[in-house]
């Protein structure tokens, strides 16, 4: 720590103060033992070196005494004059160190505690800046669950004001009977019922996000054959992909890749990415999945040769509420939280899920380890 011209001019004070206290403090040591040799002249017999050195030099009194020991008391007295400033220097520091720490205090949080410091200050002022440092983020963590909030409750109400506002539409027609046939009222029953399915799913959705949100939500694990799971869910969408006109395709590098984790979720997780793909892979012929284990790991890639992604897309397409298309509309693009949900499940299963899109492949990959702990 760099002193200032008023600290240095102090410890100069304080150095030659101190030096004059232990001089009067050797003049007063050095008469009262001469006081004690004259009182009590038989104590001091034994310790002759002692009472000869005091004797030698009583004439000439304190001045008087031999080289060696002058020598001896000065580098007494510059030990005692060195403990002196460095105990005044720590408190310096110790001082500069709480101003700072006030000043960062006033919500400078940037600031950072200048100096090097000595006597275990420096792991002092180091965990302060990892404190500091570990606030902020706490606080920037605040303000992004608080506008994380805010965007959740718009979202929401976005996409629930919308079949809502259709469904008191149709009701209040039928209540009012504002109809002409048995066909409109059949008609306005149906698009309210369907309305209604719209936003079922919404809340399921939102139900499942948040329950997959939470580190704490357990999972049901079973041992199964990941292969064999993936090839039952091809054949479940076979016929939806002819109605595409797209073809799933899936290979493995082997036969069984037997692994444990909770099926039900996982099966939500792949049930999105292939609906996705044959809802978003325009212009596609394809959707292939790959599956491959690399060491205690197993990797599944679902890919489309569909319309490219933009890189914008890429880049939030695991947000919540997110399209891909400017439009809200939840026909075309569903509640925007299958992907939010699907990214959840697999970090709980400890394993991660990628997005990436170029002209000839738009891949979702994702990496699962083998087990699970309980």
């Amino acid at each position: 720590m760099k002193l200032t011209m008023r600290e240095r001019f102090r410890l100069l004070i304080e150095a030659f103060v101190t030096a004059g206290i232990i001089l009067l403090c050797y003049l007063a040591a050095y008469e009262i033992l001469g006081w004690f040799i004259e009182a009590f002249p038989s104590f001091f017999d034994d310790l002759w070196l002692i009472e000869d050195i005091y004797r030698q030099n009583n004439r000439q009194g304190f001045w008087g005494l031999t080289p060696f020991v002058f020598f001896l008391l000065i580098l007494i007295a510059m030990g005692a004059i060195y403990w002196r400033l460095k105990r005044r220097y720590r408190q310096y520091e110790l001082r500069h160190i709480i101003d700072e720490l006030h000043f960062i205090a006033q919500g400078n949080y940037t600031h950072r505690i200048r100096g090097n410091y000595s006597g275990g200050f420096d792991k002092v002022v180091d965990s302060i800046h990892v404190l500091v440092d570990s606030t902020v983020e706490a606080m920037e963590e605040e303000r992004r669950i608080e506008q994380s909030k805010d965007e959740l409750i718009t979202n929401v109400s976005h996409d629930i004001r919308t079949p809502l506002t259709s469904i008191i539409g149709y009701l209040g027609l039928i209540e009012e009977g504002r109809f002409h046939s048995t066909e409109d009222l059949q008609k306005y029953v149906h698009t309210a019922y369907k309305k209604a399915k719209q936003m079922k799913v919404l809340v399921d959705d939102l139900f499942e996000y948040t329950k997959v949100r939470q580190t704490t939500t357990p999972l049901q694990l079973v041992t199964f054959d990941m292969v064999q799971l993936i090839e039952q869910l091809s054949i479940d969408f076979e016929l939806e992909a002819k109605s595409h006109q797209m073809e799933i395709v899936v290979s493995s590098n082997v036969d069984r890749i037997m692994m444990t984790a909770d099926t039900e979720k996982l099966v939500r997780v792949f049930n999105n990415l292939i609906s996705n793909a044959l809802k978003y892979g325009k212009g596609g012929n394809t959707i292939e999945i790959e599956i491959n284990r690399m060491g205690e790991k197993v990797v599944i890639s679902v890919k489309n040769d569909g319309e490219p992604l933009p890189k914008e897309a890429i880049d939030q397409i695991f947000e919540r509420f997110y399209r891909a298309e400017t439009s809200r509309s939840q026909e075309t693009a569903g509640t925007g939280l299958g992907l939010a949900i699907a990214q959840s499940i697999i970090e709980l299963h400890g394993g991660t899920i990628t997005a990436q899109s170029s002209k000839k492949w738009t891949s979702f990959d994702i990496q699962l380890p083998l087990t699970q702990e309980e």
